[in-house]
């Protein structure tokens, strides 16, 4: 098996880096748009941002809505598949701020 086929590599892939688990807090609760997913994450540049909600639509975690008018709207959101993820993505904020049990 090639190390970007085992499982966990795939998930890493998804919900790795630096960015990646805020965005997914930040859409957790419907759509927002890119300037409010700015406000939520301020230390995010808004290139990253933007690679990173890109990505994030590519490996298909993340949809893109465009409503047409005067002014163009794009909303982002979470997909179906994303959100099997945000049990496993508390369990980790849990985690991280030690309020995990040693019993399991």
């Amino acid at each position: 098996m090639e190390p970007t086929e085992f499982p966990v590599n795939r998930a890493l892939t998804v919900i790795g880096g630096k960015w990646r688990p805020q965005v997914y807090c930040a859409l957790e609760n419907g759509p927002k748009r890119f300037s409010e997913l700015e406000r939520e994450i301020p230390e995010i540049n808004r290139k990253v941002l933007t690679d990173q909600l890109r990505e994030l639509e590519q490996l298909g975690m993340v949809k893109r809505t465009e409503f047409p008018g005067k002014v163009l709207h794009v909303e982002y959101e979470l997909t179906e598949e994303a959100f099997t993820l945000q049990p496993t993505m508390k369990s980790l904020c849990k985690w991280g701020t030690g309020e995990y049990s040693e019993e399991q």
